[in-house]
């Protein structure tokens, strides 16, 4: 579809790609508004906390385009991208996505729904970077093989399978239940509109970022520059998109959940499957350990101190520091590509 988009592009002059960018943006925003609508009511209708509606169903949707772009960057032979997108989109939602969303408005936070969800997080990451020693691996380089791959997404099912009871449980549980009785059509009704949310705004992020990184070359941007920021950052757009929409419209613990959810499943889904696809594994570069590792661990241990804080709040500071955290690791790569 990239291909299509881009030869349908490429031609255009400037003034039609800001129009095309213009367009993008405004679908990708009435996307986010849908799918954030229905999540709430979703949530309501069935006594299920928006953090765990978050870190399952919506998390699944916006991290499609990684798992797209990871899956394909590795049957076609290019470990390093995928791998590359995958871990970078981790950085990205707990660095950036949350960063920034914490310092236009204090994000509350629902810390009993997302307990259990914040240690998976941290121990999915370890396990991926554990996984990546070329002591696990038959040759002198780190390599995650298929046999990991499918040992991720085993645990993949397992989590959502556990998610699943997870939310019965709460629902059982919820002492605020909704006085609404919504029929099953209603809440079937409900899940295809948050499908159709989704859709808008993948579609809208995959028409948004080519169009920008045509717009970038045409106006002369280095492409090193375009390299750095617009692969993670541009599978990693719905997640912001949609994150940024909840907390300002007073569902912070829907965003947080959202992004806790994409960072596992980035790991479990993105990569386990990209692995399980390739015979030979994902080959891990050096640059890896010297710079993407070193920075997801640093993001995600500051990420999940700021969750447990007895505030039940990511304060402005600490969204700064997340933010400072993203911008260090931004310029190490802006460093390496130069």
């Amino acid at each position: 579809m990239e291909d299509l988009i881009l030869s349908f592009i490429n031609p255009l002059p400037i003034i039609f790609l800001l129009g095309i960018i213009a367009v993008s943006l405004y679908t990708l925003s009435k996307g986010a508004d849908l799918l954030i609508d229905e999540a709430v009511a979703v949530s309501s209708y069935l006594n299920v906390p928006k953090a765990i509606i978050g870190a399952t169903i919506v998390s699944l949707g916006t991290t499609l385009p990684e798992l797209s772009v990871s899956t394909m960057a590795a049957i076609q032979g290019s470990p390093d991208m995928a791998l590359g997108n995958a871990v970078g989109s981790i950085i990205t939602n707990s660095g950036l996505i949350i960063g920034l969303a914490a310092l236009l408005k204090p994000i509350d936070i629902d810390r009993s729904s997302i307990k259990i969800q914040g240690w998976l997080k941290l121990l999915s990451a370890g396990m991926l970077i554990a996984f990546s020693l070329p002591f696990f691996s038959a040759g002198s380089e780190g390599t995650i093989s298929q046999m990991m791959g499918f040992l991720f997404v085993a645990m993949l099912i397992a989590y959502l399978y556990w998610s699943f009871q997870e939310s019965k449980r709460e629902s059982a549980l919820s002492e605020n239940k909704n006085d609404e009785v919504a029929s099953k059509a209603e809440i079937i009704k409900k899940f295809l509109l948050m499908g159709v949310g989704m859709a808008i705004v993948i579609l809208s992020s995959q028409v948004l970022i080519p169009t920008v990184e045509v717009t970038a070359i045409k106006l002369g941007v280095p492409k090193s520059i375009i390299a750095a920021t617009l692969v993670a950052f541009g599978t990693s757009l719905p997640e912001l998109t949609t994150s940024i929409k909840a907390v300002l419209r007073g569902h912070g613990d829907l965003a947080v959940g959202n992004i806790i959810g994409a960072d596992i499943l980035n790991v479990l889904f993105v990569i386990g499957v990209s692995a399980a696809v390739t015979p030979e594994g994902l080959l891990v570069p050096a640059l890896f350990y010297r710079i993407h590792y070193p920075a997801m661990a640093v993001i995600l241990l500051t990420f999940r101190f700021v969750t447990l804080n007895k505030g039940n709040i990511i304060r402005r500071r600490e969204g700064a520091i997340l933010m400072a955290f993203y911008m260090i690791y931004l310029g190490m790569n802006l460093t390496n590509f130069i």
